[in-house]
């Protein structure tokens, strides 16, 4: 039977598993949605459910190639707290509200300045130290019990093999607790008394151990399957493009329920706090500019019920532009450069469900597009992820940047993250990775002067709020 790895991949919307053998091939794959659970002290993720259906899902694919590795990808802003045996606290969701009881020192006093960290104040939970001081404040017994604090790729690494271990990609993801200049961790953990708590780093890549016994007996593993330390699922995106040399395209426009601009190259002073632009730390410990929005979100919200709809194509689009109906942001809970906006829809949309696909997409090529801007970074940009599967989204964002724009083969964005991350130090004498499609720009008439009358009202907007009140 032939070898592969398995890529466990959980996103904040879906999580995949996928077998990949010696080549980069997807053998097979199997998929589930990532529903948080409302019961309990707060919402939060169900470790246990997942964990259960990760073990059935191995053994399944057990019976297709022999497993040699497992490689946790993860979305972040998120962390486990746990002791010798297990969990001592749920797994917080992060768009959940975090409420300081009464008396508790407010979060903003205690995190560093966005000139530490590059990592912004953001809402809700996003940013992983305010969860971690709502929990050590609102449950100090059950959190004084924890000896290790994980991040979500390590937490799983630990339940699979047994060893504890920090990293950087997801310490570095708008946590507040990670220094990317120094390469140390902020101020926040040692006057938290967070520094304890802390793993060991090791690098993505490393393999921890093997697998658990009693875990490689229920999935059907070979007992010398190893277990890889993990990352973070964006910076899995980054990696083929980091290997790749100086001829790769050095923006990566990463797809999914987050929609994340990442120029390799780009400059981090160039980073403004207010728009939702962050450093990202990639595999190697460098900071990565950032800047992001929560499109798979916003285009959910948008485009309706999808199963109905279907892609639109260029009539539809066009139809749009033409009558000037555009989607204002922001549709999402959390995120992005106008987070706290209510979205709105400008003019009549058709009832249609191809009218709000288009809408849809549209509204996602212009927030990446603004994104792109803001970064003020040049070059061609490749998309990873979901959006790969939109006939008119590279197509459009080609048009409308007049960059080139490409398109990866992988449609989650992370499977061949995960499997270049395996033997990731070592030369790779296979064949080469399929490279990444230029899309053709989308003719469409007037779209560029539809982007800057969307921005015009956009500011014409954000003025208007600022006006003091007429009495």
């Amino acid at each position: 039977m032939t070898g592969a790895i398995a890529i466990f991949d959980i996103g904040k919307t879906n999580i995949k598993l996928s077998l990949v053998d010696d080549h980069g091939r997807e053998l097979a794959a199997r998929r589930r949605s990532n529903a948080v659970r409302r019961d309990g002290p707060y919402p939060h993720h169900d470790v246990a459910a997942i964990e259960a259906w990760l073990l059935a899902m191995l053994r399944e694919l057990s019976m297709v190639a022999t497993i040699r590795a497992i490689v946790p990808v993860t979305h972040g802003a998120t962390a486990a707290l746990v002791d010798d045996e297990g969990l001592v606290l749920p797994v917080p969701d992060y768009e959940h509200d975090f409420p300081l009881p009464a008396g508790c020192a407010p979060y903003e006093a205690l995190r560093p300045p966005f000139s530490q960290t590059c990592s912004p104040q953001l809402g809700l939970g996003l940013n992983l130290g305010r969860q971690l001081h709502w929990l050590q404040s609102s449950f100090p017994e059950a959190f004084a019990r924890g000896r290790r604090l994980l991040m979500y790729p390590q937490y799983w690494s630990w339940r699979l093999c047994g060893v504890a271990a920090s990293e950087l990609t997801s310490l570095g993801c708008h946590t507040d607790l990670w220094q990317p200049g120094p390469r140390a961790y902020s101020s926040l953990v040692t006057r938290c008394g967070w520094s304890s708590l802390m793993p060991p780093l090791r690098g993505a890549w490393e393999a921890l151990g093997k697998i658990r016994p009693a875990l490689a007996q229920e999935a059907g593993l070979p007992p010398d399957c190893r277990v890889l330390c993990g990352i973070h699922d964006s910076n899995a995106s980054l990696l083929r493009y980091l290997a790749g040399g100086p001829s790769a395209p050095r923006i990566v426009l990463s797809t999914g329920t987050w929609v994340i601009a990442a120029a390799l190259d780009g400059d981090l002073q160039r980073l403004q706090e207010h728009q939702d632009m962050l450093a990202n730390i990639n595999i190697d410990g460098d900071a990565v500019a950032c800047m992001r929005y929560m499109g798979g979100r916003e285009f959910a919200e948008l485009a309706g019920d999808i199963t109905h709809a279907g892609p639109c194509g260029n009539a539809e689009l066009q139809a749009l532009v033409d009558a000037g109906i555009m989607a204002l942001p922001c549709f999402s809970g959390c995120g992005g450069p106008f987070a706290g906006n209510p979205g709105e829809i400008i003019g009549a949309l058709p009832a249609d469900g191809a009218a709000r696909y288009a809408l849809a997409t549209l509204y996602c090529v212009l927030m990446a597009d603004y994104c792109l801007d803001q970064l003020q970074a040049a070059g061609d940009v490749v998309i990873e992820g979901s959006f790969t599967a939109n006939p008119c989204f590279a197509p459009l964002l080609a048009a409308l940047s007049g960059r080139g724009v490409y398109c990866s083969d992988d449609g989650s964005g992370t499977t061949i993250g995960g499997w270049l991350l395996h033997d990731w130090k070592k030369p790779r004498r296979d064949a080469p990775l399929p490279a990444p499609h230029q899309a053709t720009p989308l003719p469409l008439r007037g779209l560029r002067a539809y982007r800057d009358q969307w921005r015009a009202t956009l500011l014409a907007r954000a003025a208007q709020d600022t006006m003091p009140a007429m009495h």
